[in-house]
């Protein structure tokens, strides 16, 4: 019997341990979270409702209500008697547009005060009231008072003033209902676990109708300077832990409690934060050195420095959101026939279903499945694109092929924009969530690569309307994708998106060599 070789042995089970997991799905990667960042991830938390929409969305509500009801009484009394006259029209256009710009004013286009009741109600019953109290006397300085009735004037102030209130009294339940949701908390964490961050909760927690929902704090220390709990409020962890945490529950604001002076600790916390989709400020309220006022934003009355901001925010989202659906179903309608005949022909060349999902990263790292037309033959599918398509790959079927090269095996994704908005029109391509550069995760190959989830991706992009699509095969390739991604989500507007859109049909005739 010939000896046993013990490093043959270890070869065979290196080589039997490499085939099993080559059969298993990979497993992500996740960071371990302590228990105290369990319990508040664990949470159902609702989607964040912006102050900035609201309050707009108020302004525009009052404007079309008013004149509604301006219109509406003219037409029923003064038209029958005295016929139609523009003058009448313009008249209640220009006291419905002073009558916003009196509430803005005074100051009532503001999420805390639509908390609130007599406040509210006094000041906007005194601005309605000063705006007639305007007309009245431009019209007596005009010479025009004998011919405005005054029965029209006292209907449109009395019934005008009635659905402001009752406006009002229904704004006033439903913003209470997203407060208790919680909807809109901008729910906040603070970085630093010693008495600078004790006071800055503190300060924070003293406000009057404060938004801010301090989650809890992270701080890297282990020493007697960090404690277990700020004001109440626990350690949750370690700042390396920010980044997954933040992609487990929604966090909106992350407030540094370090002097300014630590600026070499709070750069390199800035390195592992900056993908995050957040606004990130560092507390001035404990800094010695004072700047000019302008040069802050405040919290309350919680001076703060912005380092960074959440992109394609508030009525920039609604923009775009838009945008997506409009121009997205438009385009969907256009391309229904075009999709019928390719289902129809993937159908027949090969059997299995005419869809195809994938799993990719989404807004802030959220995997979504993402719908293309099947361009392999099904027994050879790789939900998870463990193994990149390479020229001339074996598993493509023949109308596969042709779909892939020309990017038409993507029109499905317009579903994902239309009816599941996971996906916008524009935007950093989705890449799979085991998508590798040779044997490193693109994470692991560029620096910085998350950052490029801090907006929801798109069909077509930047980067791919300047050659960057197709097979990664050399860490240029994947580099340059990041670039031209982040260059989009600091430049982004609606003109830039729809320039982006109408390139897209060119670019993919002339710039697919790199397509498979």
């Amino acid at each position: 019997m010939e000896p046993i070789n013990a490093r043959s042995m270890v070869d065979a089970a290196a080589a039997a341990s490499v085939a099993a997991s080559a059969d298993r799905p990979p497993i992500e990667r996740r960071r371990r979270l302590s228990q105290a960042a369990l319990a508040v991830t664990s949470q159902k938390v609702g989607r964040a409702y912006s102050p900035v929409v609201i309050a707009g969305a108020v302004r525009v509500v009052d404007f079309v209500l008013l004149s509604l009801i301006g219109v509406a009484f003219y037409l029923a009394y003064m038209v029958p008697l005295n016929g139609f006259h523009w003058e009448y029209i313009a008249a209640i256009l220009g006291m419905t547009a002073t009558a916003v710009i009196c509430f803005q004013a005074s100051d009532i286009y503001d999420v805390q005060i639509f908390r609130g009741q007599l406040r509210q109600m006094t000041r906007m019953i005194s601005s309605w009231a000063f705006v007639f109290l305007l007309f009245i006397g431009a019209s007596f300085f005009a010479k025009l008072g004998g011919e405005i009735s005054r029965l029209w004037l006292s209907a449109f102030f009395i019934f005008g003033l009635a659905a402001l209130v009752g406006e009002r009294l229904f704004l006033r339940a439903m913003v209470r209902g997203w407060a208790r949701q919680g909807r809109l908390d901008r729910r906040t964490i603070v970085v630093g676990a010693d008495q600078n961050g004790e006071k800055l909760i503190e300060a924070l927690k003293i406000q009057d109708d404060s938004d801010i929902d301090v989650l809890g704090v992270f701080d890297d220390r282990n020493d007697d300077r960090a404690l277990d709990t700020c004001a109440g409020s626990p350690k949750l962890g370690k700042v390396d832990d920010i980044v997954e945490f933040a992609r487990r529950t929604r966090v909106d604001l992350v407030l540094f409690a370090l002097p300014i002076s630590a600026e070499t600790r709070i750069l390199e916390m800035l390195k592992k934060l900056w993908v995050l989709p957040v606004d990130i400020r560092l507390s001035a309220h404990t800094n010695k050195l004072r700047f000019r006022p302008r040069s802050y934003s405040y919290i309350g009355k919680v001076p703060t420095l912005d380092v960074f901001e959440a992109p394609i925010t508030d009525w920039d989202l609604v923009m775009k959101w838009m945008f997506d659906h409009i121009v997205g179903g438009i385009i969907l309608l256009l391309a229904a026939p075009l999709m019928a005949l390719i289902a129809l022909a993937v159908r027949l060349d090969s059997p299995g279903p005419v869809l195809f999902r994938q799993k990719r990263f989404g807004f802030n790292n959220e995997r979504i499945d993402v719908y293309k037309f099947r361009s392999l033959y099904h027994d050879q599918a790789d939900p998870l694109a463990a193994k990149v398509v390479t020229k001339n790959d074996s598993r493509v079927t023949r109308v596969g092929r042709f779909i892939r090269k020309t990017s038409l095996d993507e029109l499905p994704q317009l579903f994902n924009v239309v009816f599941k908005s996971n996906l916008s029109l524009v935007g950093p391509r989705p890449h799979a969530v085991q998508g590798k550069l040779q044997s490193r995760l693109f994470d692991e190959a560029v620096d910085g690569y998350f950052a490029r989830h801090r907006v929801k991706p798109g069909i077509t992009g930047w980067a791919q309307i300047n050659g960057w699509r197709g097979e990664v095969d050399s860490e240029e390739k994947i580099q340059k994708r990041v670039e031209f991604d982040l260059y989009y989500i600091e430049n982004w507007s609606v003109l830039f998106d729809l320039y982006i859109l109408l390139k897209t049909p060119l670019a993919l005739l002339t710039k697919n060599e790199n397509a498979y």
